[in-house]
């Protein structure tokens, strides 16, 4: 996608708020992704990305930042934790797993792509199967009575059968089996016995129309469509145009301990170092070269420092952004601005039962004011607060809420929130005045 770093920026503002610093880097980054695209082959070959290291408390929008990028280019992305994985030679998943996690994701996404190419021819031919199943069926039972066949397609396509239940052959799909369990290890059965089952088994299963319409809709769409070609699509795209998000890092830094359990973290570091420098990964879809796609690292870095982690590792986030702590003013505009705002999730969710919750600014500013000071009383924990904050507000609602009455308006002003958070506001209210 062709945007500027300007446009980026504006895009993600509709769902984050604030972190400009943040969003100007990451909006860099993926421009220069595009500006690297129209280079010959001998520069682009030369020109790496600059990843990222994200530090700042959680709840402040580091993963949502890099999730919401990479949703906006269509681009394979995918979020690991740094704490699950292991040094080589320990149980638990190595950190070659997040290239293979990349790889699936990469898979669907074109997948998903070719599939919709194909989707309305593929319906088309699926609703004509299944209409000749129910046309067989029922010149079976009703043998003396005339049938329309073209009466019975234009019903299916119409939705007008979409619960009856039909007969139909379907392809019989073996299972994926894990193999070790937790180390993101699995084999398809299919796959496994592919040289002994060159032709695919079919059995038959009563289905309701719209199910076998879908499932059949998958199988022709499968026919229709070049699997070693959309994997190669996939994995040309995993390396050009990939993200990687490493949560957690900071769990992983050193902090001058040598012994002791924390010895294996620096063991962790030196494992993803060779996947960050680039290295040739392989994977069930073909081999991954790492070397271009974008990593973004992030942590909070409370007790740990970014300069804990070994200097090479450091040296291959060039970029370091730090991000601000959320007060009162930007839970305000958390709670309004964003199309996504909690408020108006809410708001939606309930209407399904009739309610019509309707926020006053008097409201919104006083949980703004309760979510700030919660996060410097105890643990901040960010924007999180506040869907704390207001699923204790609105307990009460969801509760008694049954939809077995016309429409209510439900105002939500500060003598509500001071009536249902009062246990909270005493506490705050009394802290005043202990040193």
């Amino acid at each position: 996608m062709n945007m500027s770093p300007k446009q980026i920026v504006a895009e993600l503002d509709r769902y984050i708020i604030g972190q400009h610093n943040a969003k100007r880097a990451v909006a860099v980054a993926l421009r220069n992704r595009y500006r690297r695209s129209k280079l010959n082959d001998e520069q682009r070959e030369e020109f790496t990305p600059k990843n990222i290291i994200m530090k700042g408390p959680t709840g402040v929008g580091k993963t949502e930042i890099a999730r919401r990028l990479a949703k906006l280019v269509r681009a394979p992305f995918t979020k690991v934790e740094a704490t699950k994985f292991t040094e080589v030679g320990y149980v638990g998943r190595d950190v070659e797993s997040m290239i293979r996690d990349l790889a699936e994701v990469a898979v669907r996404l074109v997948r998903d792509e070719k599939f919709k190419e194909v989707e309305k021819k593929a319906k088309d031919i699926a609703e004509r199967k299944v209409a000749e199943a129910i046309y067989n069926e029922r010149k079976r039972q009703n043998s003396d009575e005339p049938v329309l066949k073209d009466q019975i397609l234009a019903d299916v396509k119409a939705g007008k059968l979409n619960k009856t239940i039909v007969e139909i052959a379907i392809i019989d799909k073996p299972k994926t089996m894990e193999i070790l369990p937790g180390m993101g290890a699995a084999i398809d059965l299919g796959e496994l016995m592919g040289g002994i089952m060159q032709t695919k088994r079919r059995k038959n299963r009563k289905l309701a129309v719209e199910d076998a319409i879908k499932i059949i809709t998958e199988e022709e769409s499968e026919a229709m469509i070049d699997i070693e070609s959309i994997n190669a699509e996939a994995i040309r795209r995993a390396e050009q145009e990939g993200i990687i998000f490493i949560d957690e890092i900071d769990k992983i830094a050193g902090n001058g301990n040598t012994t002791g359990p924390d010895v294996s973290r620096e063991g962790v570091q030196r494992d993803i170092l060779p996947i960050v420098e680039g290295s040739t990964v392989n994977t069930k879809y073909g081999a991954i070269r790492t070397d271009y796609i974008l990593f973004i690292a992030s942590g909070a870095f409370h007790i740990s420092k970014v300069e804990d982690l070994i200097p090479e590792l450091q040296g291959r986030f060039p970029i370091r952004v730090e991000l601000d702590n959320l007060g009162k003013k930007e839970f305000i505009d958390i709670l309004t601005k964003p199309d996504n705002a909690i408020t108006k999730q809410y708001t939606e969710l309930l209407k399904v039962d009739n309610i019509n919750l309707k926020f006053k600014p008097d409201a919104i500013e006083e949980i703004a004011e309760i979510a700030a000071l919660e996060n410097e009383t105890s643990e901040n924990i960010g924007a999180r607060r506040l869907h704390t904050i207001l699923e204790y507000l609105l307990e009460d609602i969801s509760f008694n809420a049954s939809g077995d009455h016309p429409m209510i308006d439900v105002v939500i002003d500060k003598k509500y929130v001071h009536e249902h958070l009062k246990t909270t506001i005493k506490k705050h209210d009394l802290k005043k005045y202990i040193l």
